[in-house]
């Protein structure tokens, strides 16, 4: 059953927010604001899980009567009778409940923050039904990682943080873009919103490809806005040229690769760029 639950929520991709929100919990101790505490970084990682469980499974059930229409996510946990639609809904409930309080125990400003977080992460699973910017409302949704992190050390917000929330944003939109290319037919024909959708698959990629020329330049602001030293620099090289690497080989006439773009190539940017980073911090 947990493995049910695990693939409703698609778990392993969660390899994509949390390494920033260690970069994020990291710079609090980097810029001197902090110290690190073992518990407040548990209960971090824990909120990291609640949040996300509680957004994936709140979009398989809301979307549930899409995904049993669609050939390629018709084999989703919900539409294949796997979990019951009244199970997903009340693990969103739990997973949601178990973060607001989780943010209780770690400081005021997380918990007065967190239904704010939530109305964003699960806000975004009904924006594909009125608006083509619904790439960005994720992004926007994976981007409170890093500030959210560093906040649960601080208490503040400050310039850092925010430029990796920054990148996230970018990075995110960019990449989930590219993703729906592989929906675009079906989202056209079933009336929701898209960028591929409103714009075809080669403008499209277009916009995701200036999302992530923006997102590396970010990446080089935040070098020099954080003084970090040549770690930092080969961590950045790696994550763009990763972004770089994604654009070569989905092209619009040819999505066959849109998957290894999607999971393997972000999952490994994402984990590498955090080593890096982490690795500057703490060595230097």
């Amino acid at each position: 059953m947990l493995s049910k639950y695990l693939s409703l929520i698609k778990f392993s991709h969660t390899i994509f927010a949390l390494p920033f929100a260690l970069i994020g919990f990291f710079i609090a101790i980097h810029t001197n604001q902090a110290k690190f505490n073992l518990q407040t970084f548990i209960y971090v990682l824990l909120c990291m899980v609640f949040a996300r469980s509680a957004a994936m499974a709140f979009n398989r059930y809301i979307d549930r009567a899409f995904d049993i229409k669609n050939e390629r996510t018709a084999i989703r946990e919900i539409p294949s009778g796997k979990i019951k639609a009244s199970s997903a809904l009340l693990f969103t409930i739990f997973c949601a409940v178990a973060f607001i309080i989780t943010t209780y125990f770690i400081n005021k400003l997380c918990f007065y923050l967190s239904p704010v977080a939530l109305i964003v992460i699960l806000g975004y699973s009904y924006t594909k039904r009125f608006t083509p910017l619904c790439h960005l409302i994720l992004g926007i949704g994976l981007s409170l990682a890093p500030i959210g992190a560093y906040i649960a050390l601080t208490q503040q917000f400050a310039i850092l943080p925010i430029l990796f929330s920054c990148i996230v944003f970018l990075w995110v939109s960019g990449f989930d873009i590219i993703y729906a290319l592989q929906d675009e037919d079906f989202d056209r024909k079933n009336n929701l919103n898209s960028i591929p959708v409103l714009l075809g698959t080669k403008n499209a990629l277009l916009v995701s490809r200036v999302l992530h020329i923006l997102c590396a330049c970010v990446v080089v602001i935040a070098f020099a806005i954080g003084q970090f030293s040549w770690l930092y620099q080969i961590g950045g090289l790696v994550f763009i040229g990763l972004l770089y690497y994604q654009h070569q080989i989905v092209k619009p006439n040819d999505l066959s690769k849109v998957n290894i773009a999607f999971a393997t190539t972000n999952g490994i940017a994402s984990v590498i760029f955090c080593i890096f980073v982490c690795a500057d911090i703490f060595l230097l």
